[in-house]
């Protein structure tokens, strides 16, 4: 008789972890850098395929990994934050809450399907003074096991995320200008391991929450747009 193939708990979540990890590590980095405005998200992106998009009114997202999966979790965001605001009012829809939507959603495939979703993702909510309780920026970061973290001042997923983030540790400080806060994530993206010596405009998705605006924050910036911020 033979015996059946036995994986324990433990290595089978490892081996998950591991596979999951080595998908996301050859995807190229995104960072999220709160700036005087606003908070900024700025991806490796050479492609047509945006990495960063808008949610809601005050909220963004950016995915890192294997494209289909994370655009996919990125249109149910959309769909999460359209319902809640139509059934209570705009102001209710939180980063704070789609963050932990994401969380479960994430942390149940992994935790209960063989294959886990290759995906580390961003979502990002700029503040406004208008209402109370709301005007601080938040920066979430969920894995992709499902584990979440709140960040302050800047947060990196994706790539070399160890080089990007050492860059912001010792460059980032309060209340950067747009331009700086822009030639920050810049170079903080060029240490990088998937990254060129020198990133041209054309290779950078660049989008802005920006609390001056009213009504809807996100802005998505064309490269002169970029090009003009960093030469700022």
């Amino acid at each position: 008789m033979t015996m059946p193939y036995y994986v324990s708990p433990e290595q089978l979540m490892a081996d998950k972890a591991e596979f999951a990890r080595k998908g996301i590590a050859r995807g190229k980095s995104i960072v999220a850098l709160e700036f005087e405005g606003g908070v900024l998200l700025m991806a490796e992106n050479p492609t047509d395929l945006s990495k960063c998009g808008e949610i809601y009114d005050r909220i963004a997202f950016a995915g890192v990994g294997k494209f289909s999966e994370f655009d996919h979790l990125r249109k149910i965001g959309v769909r999460f934050a359209d319902t809640k605001g139509y059934a209570y009012s705009r102001e209710d829809v939180r980063a704070r809450s789609l963050a932990n939507a994401y969380s479960q959603a994430v942390g149940e495939v992994f935790t209960r399907e063989m294959k886990p979703l290759e995906v580390e993702l961003l979502v990002v909510e700029v503040g406004d003074d208008r209402f109370v309780g709301h005007e601080h920026n938040a920066i979430y970061r969920v894995k992709f096991d499902g584990f979440i973290s709140d960040h302050k001042g800047f947060c990196a997923i994706g790539g070399s995320v160890e080089d990007v983030e050492r860059v912001l540790q010792d460059s980032y400080r309060d209340g950067l200008p747009a331009g700086e806060a822009a030639s920050l994530a810049k170079r903080a993206l060029e240490s990088g391991a998937n990254g060129s010596s020198s990133l041209g405009v054309t290779d950078l998705e660049v989008c802005l929450l920006d609390r001056s605006r009213e009504g809807r924050k996100f802005v998505r910036l064309s490269a002169d747009q970029v090009r003009q911020m960093l030469d700022g």
